[in-house]
């Protein structure tokens, strides 16, 4: 019989779209408010992969991506993602901007192994952890790269985001070794 332990802590990462440049200047306050200090950002990066969003965000949306000092669980990211929820809704809510979601909000985590995100949306794909939200498994890491699934988003195979994936993963290893939680 395998013993039980407790799971490795993880590094959190949130990426941010909007449409509108000057919330992407704004959410970082907001996110360290609730997550801890940002050690690590990606360039802004232009979301031209899918018009999945362009309804209700509008054109020209672009990507940031946000990683995080403190290493936490990998069973919070179902509380992180109803928080970041709660944030978009909160922006949304105020009625400030022409946009019916003027953010999207996607926490997930990189292990030594992989980068998990979380969602409200479940498929086959997807395991429900709690709270109405599901983890699903996208990206691999293996011999120094990160490798797709089928079921993998269209920007999450791009280079850029990869780049970036891999400094976060550097961080988190080094994290770990200093015994950073």
């Amino acid at each position: 019989m395998g013993q039980i332990s407790k799971p490795k802590p993880v590094n959190l990462i949130i990426g941010v779209l909007t449409s509108i440049p000057a919330l992407l200047d704004q959410i970082d306050q907001t996110l360290e408010k609730y997550f801890g200090s940002i050690d690590l950002r990606s360039g802004v990066l232009p979301f031209n992969f899918t018009e999945y969003y362009n309804e209700e965000m509008g054109r020209g949306i672009q990507r940031q991506f946000y990683s995080f000092g403190k290493l936490v669980m990998p069973d919070e990211i179902a509380l992180i993602k109803v928080k970041t929820n709660n944030v978009e809704e909160s922006i949304a809510s105020s009625r400030k901007y022409s946009v019916k979601r003027p953010i999207n909000i996607d926490p997930g985590y990189i292990s030594e192994s992989r980068l998990i995100l979380a969602s409200t949306k479940d498929f086959s794909h997807r395991i429900y952890l709690r709270d109405g939200i599901y983890a699903e498994v996208t990206l691999n890491y293996r011999g120094g790269r990160y490798e797709t699934f089928p079921w993998t988003f269209p920007d999450y195979k791009s280079a850029d985001y990869h780049n970036f994936f891999l400094k976060v993963r550097e961080l988190y290893v080094r994290k770990l070794k200093r015994g950073q939680i």
